[in-house]
């Protein structure tokens, strides 16, 4: 009798898909607060840690007596005094309108849509560039090199995200990377379903670690057999395109 495959263990909250810890943080600035003034104050009242998240965060407490938490970028400390608004100036950790940024500057917690307290680029040492400005909106260019087009009244905060240098450092040891994937509710260790007994994954059996049978599968397939590519819209060797009749 076989076992629940990976893919079959991940629906339905198993414990081993289950993050082991709880953020104490939810990212998010004041955007409509920030809107409704021209100029807002607030300091930088604490750097902390958030479980499962690699970029500290930084907690401000704005001068109406208003507390929230967002990503740190480069170069704060605690104290640090940042401006808020459309009349702040464009300097690294202030929250600005991207309508007031130049074009050329890093900016990060950027807002998809007006209102939303900022979603783009908010992981360690992610930033995105402003390219260009076209009527009212902005062109963004994201750090997985995309480029996309938000409203130009969206507020991003000026600066790079803090801890860039954070995945350049090895694990070293098992452990270390077990703690670190328990904490994102991913399953550590993985082993390639070619590798498997045959009766333990669709993949399994064979010899030479051959497959033996497609890896395209259909998208209503259930659960134990929904594995590889799963509903391919091209297969072959270098992507085959299949001819127009």
């Amino acid at each position: 009798m076989g076992k629940r495959i990976r893919a079959q263990k991940i629906g339905r909250g198993s414990p081993p898909f289950k993050a082991s810890v709880r953020r104490k943080f939810r990212l998010s600035y004041p955007s409509q607060t920030i809107r409704s003034k021209e100029l807002l104050v607030g300091n930088i009242t604490a750097l902390s840690h958030d479980p499962g998240r690699g970029s500290p965060v930084a907690e401000v407490r704005t001068e109406d007596g208003r507390v929230f938490a967002t990503s740190a970028v480069q170069g704060v400390a605690v104290g640090q005094t940042i401006h808020m608004g459309s009349q702040a100036s464009v300097q690294n950790a202030n929250i600005v309108p991207l309508d007031r940024v130049p074009e050329g500057t890093t900016v990060s917690s950027i807002e998809l849509k007006p209102g939303d307290g900022g979603k783009l680029a908010r992981s360690s040492g992610s930033f995105a560039t402003v390219v260009a400005h076209v009527g009212d909106k902005t062109v963004l260019s994201l750090p997985s090199k995309r480029t996309v087009q938000v409203s130009s009244k969206s507020l991003a905060i000026v600066g790079t995200v803090a801890a860039a240098g954070r995945t350049d450092k090895p694990f070293l040891k098992a452990g270390s990377k077990h703690h670190f994937k328990a904490a994102k509710g991913r399953k550590y260790p993985t082993v390639k379903g070619v590798s498997m007994h045959v009766t333990m994954h669709p993949f399994g059996g064979g010899s030479h670690r051959i497959i033996g049978r497609p890896t395209t599968v259909s998208r209503r397939a259930p659960p134990g057999r929904k594995v590889g590519l799963i509903a391919a819209r091209r297969t072959g060797r270098g992507g085959r395109r299949q001819r127009k009749r």
